[in-house]
């Protein structure tokens, strides 16, 4: 499967090539972009070395390209030369002159950019929303919302937690948890994703809210990653009391000493390790909330970093439960209590992400019946709902008929019924296998606890 991520990558630097040479830079730079992220993923999953070693090689070129372009985008200045393969360019870098003012307009711009990692506007989801997860919601509202509320009861020796490691498989609800501390926190909070460190160079990804799709903030000259990390914190600082959330942190601090990291990579995890260091004295108040699926990936240091390591396990059966209500929501269904709690025992081993997928799925049932059905109701508030041959009043008819009739806006689908799970979740299996749950159970006994 994961091939299909290097084909992806080398049909948008074909792309990104042919719009390079032709001076079309604006076109060309996402397109390079996109060939990168996919390279990234493949990277991800390939195990051969040789393989690996190549394509980190072309990963690093078509990098360095990137940024030549970027550069020529912001200054607005003539474009690089391509010498008729534009992948392969290597334009020298130049550093803005020395002085204050150059340094000045690089912090303003590197502060620009990272004022977008802000979430500015509430996610919504209540601390009621999110199911189970009792220890963890507790411990982050001992972090978050009780310093804020009641100062005063943190006095003497008491002080609050400063750093949340979040673990477990993927799905099981730590960015929700993150969602619900921005909701409920009377906080700045700082939402920040490091997609991912290319070997050389940086390019980092800041998501303006929790787990939504991100802009690229490239690094205009090398070697500056680590700026954006100091002045993320520093910012932080500023805006205290304050939250920084770091998801999927194995992709920023993974093992020192492996064979791919880089002198970049190393830089920015060094960064970090001070920074949090410097988080909680001189009762600063800043929060790090961090969130990953592979805990044992972490570096050493940077694990010890914080001072309360949670577990998010797959959801239990009540959990489970108010999952599948949260998820159906305000839409029609006729389940029954009972309904639910068989729903709760029939998904042992989804995660929370698993249920979501079986909802929206089902949230589809009442549309495909409407869509198929040849006979409908009218029914007392004039709409026409799908119905079975024998009905009393039932009219043979198909939707396309209706809305052919002018009744487009008269059709209504029937309610969600038990009989719409079972049929989804006959074909539906859990994401996660019992391996990925011995690793964390293993890594709980070790470094965490449960959440």
């Amino acid at each position: 499967m994961y091939s299909n991520f290097k084909e992806q990558a080398i049909e948008y630097v074909k792309q990104a090539v042919q719009e390079d040479n032709a001076g079309n830079y604006s076109k060309a730079f996402p397109l390079y972009m996109n060939a990168l992220e996919y390279f990234r993923t493949h990277l991800k999953y390939e195990k051969n070395p040789k393989i690996r070693e190549a394509i980190t090689q072309k990963f690093n070129e078509y990098l360095r390209r990137a940024e030549e372009i970027k550069t020529v985008l912001d200054e607005g200045g003539p474009g690089p030369n391509s010498n008729g393969d534009a992948a392969f360019a290597t334009r020298p870098k130049t550093k803005p002159k020395d002085g204050e003012d150059g340094d000045d307009r690089e912090k303003d711009k590197l502060r620009a950019g990272l004022n977008s990692a802000i979430v500015r506007e509430k996610p919504n989801v209540k601390w009621n929303d999110v199911a189970g997860l009792e220890s963890a919601k507790q411990a982050l509202q001992e972090a978050v919302i009780l310093p804020v509320k009641f100062p005063q009861f943190f006095t003497g020796k008491r002080r609050p937690w400063r750093a949340f490691l979040l673990y477990g498989p993927p799905g099981t609800g730590k960015s929700y948890l993150a969602k619900a501390v921005a909701t409920e926190a009377d906080s700045t909070f700082f939402s920040f994703k490091y997609a991912w460190l290319p070997p050389k160079g940086a390019i980092f990804c800041i998501a303006v809210a929790v787990h939504v799709s991100c802009p690229y903030l490239v690094s205009k000259w090398m070697g500056e990653s680590e700026k954006l990390v100091s002045n993320l914190f520093q910012m932080a600082r500023e805006s205290a009391p304050s939250i920084i959330f770091v998801d999927e942190i194995d992709s920023l601090c993974g093992q020192r000493g492996e064979g791919n990291e880089s002198e970049a990579s190393r830089r920015i995890k060094t960064e970090l390790l001070v920074q949090m260091q410097g988080v909680g004295n001189n009762d600063q108040k800043v929060l790090v909330l961090a969130a990953t699926n592979t805990p044992y990936a972490l570096d050493q240091a940077i694990r010890r970093r914080f001072d309360k390591r949670i577990y998010i396990p797959l959801p239990e059966i009540k959990a489970r439960q108010h999952m599948f209500k949260v998820h159906l929501g305000d839409t029609p269904h006729n389940l029954t209590e009972s309904d639910f709690e068989s729903l709760g025992r029939k998904t042992q081993g989804f995660s929370g992400s698993d249920i979501a997928v079986c909802v929206k799925d089902v949230l589809f049932e009442p549309v495909r019946k409407t869509q198929d059905a040849m006979f409908f109701i009218n029914n007392p508030d004039n709409m026409w709902v799908p119905c079975g041959p024998k009905q009393p009043g039932a009219v043979q008819i198909s939707m396309q008929e209706l809305a052919a009739k002018g009744l487009a806006e008269k059709l209504l689908p029937p309610p969600i019924m038990k009989t719409d799970f079972d049929k989804v979740l006959a074909r539906q299996r859990p994401t996660v296998s019992k391996a990925d749950l011995d690793v964390h159970e293993r890594f709980t006994k070790e470094f965490g606890e449960e959440g």
